[in-house]
């Protein structure tokens, strides 16, 4: 199946990419937050294969009733509605340890982009607008991994300094072209500082490129 098939669910992972929507992985996602508090003699229990298959459903059939037609989601949402079903469910250890592992998760992420305060207020607030129209919260970590990529290698370049700068830049609704060439833009006003800022400016110029290959 496509992951741009017409009439079908998508997801946006974190890294950017668009996959199709998969009902095994949330079946996955759920046993692990059972085996995880309930322990590995779990996976034996009908019960819990029972209890698993029907939040499944559940969070399944939430997003086909929200889509009918097909569209694209964020791997954030797919995980609220989790925590959500196994609230309504009465599973309030499960989803309290599953909140827990989600935020541990986001903080490790989060740590790999050192942000000022600031940047990192804004980012939250901003949403994308997707090539099809639909929109997806800023993929921060996905920012930061292409600019680590470009910025490889080079001395006395900073990531943070042309991730802040591009952030500032950015607003909520703005398109995923936009914000792609603002971080090349911020990339080049920074050459003055440091010539090599010129080196990441065009490494972020040519992912811009094989991407729309």
């Amino acid at each position: 199946m496509s992951a741009t098939a017409p009439g079908q669910l998508r997801v946006i992972k974190r890294n950017g990419t668009v996959v199709p929507f998969e009902d095994s992985k949330i079946t996955v996602a759920i046993t692990k937050a059972f085996l995880a508090v309930e322990g590995g003699t779990a996976a034996a229990s009908s019960r819990i294969h029972e209890t698993v298959a029907n939040l499944t459903a559940q969070v399944v059939a939430t997003f086909k009733r929200r889509m009918p037609s097909g569209g694209t989601l964020h791997i954030e949402d797919i995980q609220d509605q989790v925590e959500l079903e196994l609230m309504r469910g009465g599973e309030h250890k499960i989803a309290r340890d599953y909140v827990i592992y989600r935020e541990a998760r986001r903080q490790e992420r989060d740590a790999k982009v050192e942000l000022s305060p600031e940047s990192q207020a804004a980012a939250k607030g901003i949403n994308i607008v997707q090539p099809d129209g639909s929109k997806a919260p800023l993929d921060i970590e996905r920012i930061g991994t292409i600019v680590a990529e470009a910025c490889a290698g080079l001395q006395d370049v900073s990531e943070s300094a042309i991730i802040d700068e591009a952030l500032r830049n950015l607003y909520d609704g703005v398109s995923a072209k936009e914000c792609s060439t603002s971080l090349v833009i911020t990339a080049r006003t920074l050459i003055e500082q440091e010539p090599n800022y010129s080196y990441a400016a065009a490494r972020l110029l040519l992912m811009i490129c094989a991407r729309k290959a």
